[in-house]
């Protein structure tokens, strides 16, 4: 099987996608600040995984692994020397100065491109038939950094499992609070569907020595899914939850955020729901209120955007606004989810002035 080389562009969240490829012997490049990379280089990086049925946690140390991991700035890579690239920061980075020229260099390689944010590329919304394209664009923090991508060069892989930076951790430390799959939607090029089911496969035959001679199976699997809208299954789950968190003078967890007022939740959620049948999914593409209501009530912090907004950030993610934007397009509405991305705005403007002081 072949061993690929793999560009990540980010290396907290996609640590953990990256110390699953690890498992295959796959070459992998995170692009990062200079004090993760250097930590990487000097000790690779740790990820804590919970596994069911087992007390302690497992520990994967990428020095340990079959692969190989390096990193480094955005400066001086050739995105045609890969055979995938991930895309795993926030969706606001990528217009930073050598982050953005990167993605630029990226689209023009026609290098199979595949974004594990919960915010999706635009070329990715341009998969979905029937959309005003252009009207989608103030949902972003800068829609120009994606001008030169092939809609067929690029997927998205729903970031389902939760990690954070363990409170007293290093740069290069990540902690897995919900160890569920990532769902990615199969490339329209085939090129790129032969190195993800490649992948998947690689992944599904991991089986781990923790330390007691004893060969376990892993969570966080990667699924490889024939329609397009699998990841946006995660749309629900921001706008009731992730979004939900932000309040009027500060945040919440996102376990309160959905269970505070469950009514409520569940009505955004079926809204966000509804309109991606309305798109085109199959219900089965989705997952049920019921079972990712379940799922937050482990969820014991509030969300980043939350976290990053609570921080003083003057752009974050707003998948909130891309939703109600595509839901206007089809003549829909729903007074929490306006509420709510009225509210982020504020708190934006808010936090814009601040710092313009």
């Amino acid at each position: 099987m072949p061993a690929y080389k793999i560009l990540i562009m980010g290396a907290a969240y996609g640590s953990l996608l990256a110390s699953k490829m690890l498992f295959g012997g796959h070459k992998i490049h995170h692009v990062c600040l200079p004090a993760e990379a250097d930590l990487i280089n000097a000790e690779g990086f740790k990820v804590t995984l919970p596994v069911r049925g087992r007390k302690d946690a497992v520990l994967l140390d990428s020095t340990k692994l079959p692969g190989k991991v390096t990193a480094g700035g955005a400066q001086g890579v050739n995105p045609a020397d890969y055979d995938l690239v991930g895309l795993a920061m926030q969706e606001p980075q990528y217009r930073s100065p050598g982050v953005r020229e990167l993605l630029d260099a990226v689209a023009k390689s026609k290098v199979p491109c595949m974004s594990i944010m919960n915010m999706p590329p635009l070329p990715y919304i341009k998969r979905i038939p029937g959309l005003d394209y252009e009207a989608l664009k103030p949902a972003y923090t800068d829609p120009t950094v994606w001008d030169n991508f092939d809609p067929a060069n690029l997927t998205l892989c729903s970031p389902d499992p939760q990690a954070i930076r363990p409170p007293d951790g290093k740069a290069n430390e990540l902690l897995v609070t919900l160890p569920t799959n990532f769902k990615v939607a199969k490339f329209d090029n085939e090129k790129g569907n032969v190195i993800l089911r490649q992948l998947e496969s690689d992944i599904d035959a991991v089986r781990f020595d923790p330390g007691d001679g004893v060969k376990i199976e892993l969570p966080v699997k990667l699924r490889v899914h024939d329609s397009i809208f699998v990841p946006l299954a995660k749309w629900s789950m921001l706008l009731a939850g992730n979004y939900r968190c932000i309040t009027k003078d500060g945040m919440r967890t996102a376990q309160e955020a959905v269970h505070t007022n469950i009514e409520e939740s569940k009505s955004v959620y079926n809204f966000v729901f509804d309109l991606c049948v309305k798109l085109g999914a199959n219900p089965s593409d989705l997952v049920p209120f019921e079972k990712y209501a379940a799922a937050a009530q482990s969820l014991s912090r509030p969300a980043s955007a939350a976290r990053a907004l609570q921080n003083g950030a003057q752009f974050i993610e707003r998948a909130d606004k891309l939703v109600q934007l595509i839901a206007k397009q089809k003549g829909l509405s729903n007074p929490a989810i306006d509420a709510q991305v009225a509210l982020v705005d504020e708190r934006l403007a808010a936090n814009r002035k601040k710092a313009a002081a």
